[in-house]
Formats: structure tokens, C-alpha cells, sequence
């Protein structure tokens, strides 16, 4: 029993697990290197993400019925679903109407780009780098803002942003800044970071599973290591499934959450 541990410990050290690096989630460019239009792997995930998306949903405009099809049935559920228990839930209906098409291209764009880890062959989300949140996040408060000053005119927009109601006066001293900076870059940022770390963790746990299944099963010259190998592969296959939950919630709570923010700036209804 300890000859055989021992030589498992030895081979152990002989043998190197190799982690992954950086260079896996943001590979050298494939296309047009050393330019401003240079792609990498991920890159290329979201435009042809992007293509899939559109030919898909312009197939089946193009072809829409009265009587729909199961695979028309299940496009007009996804937008049914985003309308009523999405935007109409937080925003009711008449205020929500305007942000139905804004909601559902953010939950649909977030739901396909953070499924891309795993598709075999893509085998990164398309979120996992913080550009792409980044991008949503500040279309989200590029509308925020521009409801609160349609709505409110630009200084009762930053008067009730800024100056809460119920607040003894000179504790706005402190509170005036601290609420301008959160409307400016802690909500964007928390809305940035909440989806690129989720989607990166997760990607990253996946990953150290695999390696370490590769590692234990064909890089260790020992049968004792072979059950660590199996052990490895059926957590790596459970946080495959987990992962897919994940990437779908986090679609649903970045297009709730969008619709919430632009919400919030409308004057409350009494």
C-alpha cells in the first residue's frame, strides 16, 4: 500500500499538470494581425454568435405564419416571455412598450454570447471578456439617462438623483457625490462585473477540471492515480451542466436589471 503510494507520489512529481493560462481565454489574433481590425478567437465566437442570431431571426420573420410553426411558437414565446415577465413586470405596460424591442435584444444577445462556452468548438462565452458587458452596461445607462431627462428635464433628473427625499440636509454633503458617482460608474460597473465574473469563474473551474481529467488519465504513468481522473471528469461534467444554468440566469438578471435601472428614472407614480 505505501510502495504504491509513494510511487504515485513520484510519478506525481515527475509529471507537470499544465494550468491554464491567459493565452486560453485570449488566444493570438487569427485575422489581420498587427491592425486595428486584428480578431481572436473570441472575436470571431461573437460575430459569427451575431450572424447565427440574425439569420435565424430573419428566416423566421421572412417566413412567419398566422398559424405558427413549432420553431416560429418557440421565437414568439422567447419574445412573449422577455415582454410580459421582463419588461411589463417591472415597467408595467405603458411605459414598457417603448423598451420591449431594447430588453429583448439585450436578454437574447446575453443568452446566446454567454451559451457560446459551451458550444464544442467555441468553447468560450462570448462575455467572458469585460468589453462586451461593458457595452451593454452603457447602453443600459446611456437609456437610464435618457429617461430621466425626458421624463424630469436634466436638473430635477440630478436633483432627485443626487438630493433624496428624507434626508437631513447636511448629510448631503456626503451623499450628493457618493450618489453621482454610483449613477455614473458604480451602477454601470456592478452591471459589468457581476456578469464577466460569473462567466469567467465558472469557465475557469470547468477548465481545471478537464485539465486535471487529462492529467490524472493519460499524463500520470500510474493506474493508483486513474480514480482522481474520474473523480475530476464527473465534476468537470457537473459544472458543465451548472454552467449552462448560469449562463442562462445571468441573461435573465442582466436584461431585469436593465430594465429596473431605466425604470428608476421615471418619477415615481403615487
Amino acid at each position: 500500500m505505501i510502495d504504491v503510494f509513494s510511487s504515485g507520489v513520484t510519478t506525481l512529481a515527475e509529471a507537470s499538470m499544465e494550468m491554464p493560462s491567459i493565452d486560453d481565454f485570449l488566444p493570438p489574433e487569427i485575422l489581420f494581425q498587427g491592425t486595428p481590425f486584428a480578431i481572436n478567437r473570441i472575436i470571431f465566437v461573437r460575430i459569427l454568435a451575431t450572424i447565427i442570431m440574425l439569420l435565424v431571426l430573419g428566416i423566421t420573420a421572412a417566413r412567419a405564419k398566422l398559424i405558427p410553426g413549432r420553431w416560429q411558437g418557440a421565437v414568439e414565446w422567447f419574445v412573449e416571455f422577455t415582454e410580459k415577465n421582463i419588461v411589463y413586470q417591472v415597467m408595467g405596460e405603458v411605459r414598457g412598450k417603448r423598451y420591449v424591442p431594447m430588453v429583448v435584444t439585450v436578454f437574447a444577445c446575453m443568452l446566446v454570447f454567454n451559451l457560446c462556452g459551451e458550444v464544442p468548438g467555441f468553447n468560450i462565452a462570448a462575455s467572458a471578456t469585460i468589453t462586451l458587458p461593458l457595452v451593454f452596461a452603457m447602453w443600459c445607462f446611456v437609456q437610464y439617462w435618457i429617461a430621466g431627462i425626458r421624463e424630469k428635464g436634466l436638473g430635477h433628473f440630478l436633483r432627485d438623483e443626487m438630493f433624496p427625499k428624507g434626508v437631513p440636509v447636511p448629510v448631503y454633503i456626503l451623499l450628493a457625490p457618493i450618489q453621482l458617482l454610483e449613477l455614473l460608474i458604480i451602477r454601470p460597473f456592478s452591471l459589468t462585473i457581476r456578469l464577466f465574473a460569473n462567466m469567467v469563474s465558472g469557465h475557469l473551474i470547468l477548465a481545471l477540471c478537464l485539465s486535471a481529467t487529462q492529467f490524472f488519465l493519460f499524463e500520470v504513468a500510474n493506474k493508483a492515480m486513474m480514480p482522481f481522473g474520474v473523480i475530476t471528469f464527473a465534476a468537470g461534467a457537473f459544472m458543465y451542466l451548472f454552467e449552462m444554468l448560469v449562463a442562462c440566469l445571468q441573461a435573465y438578471i442582466f436584461a431585469i436589471l436593465t430594465t429596473a435601472y431605466i425604470n428608476m428614472s421615471y418619477p415615481e407614480i403615487d
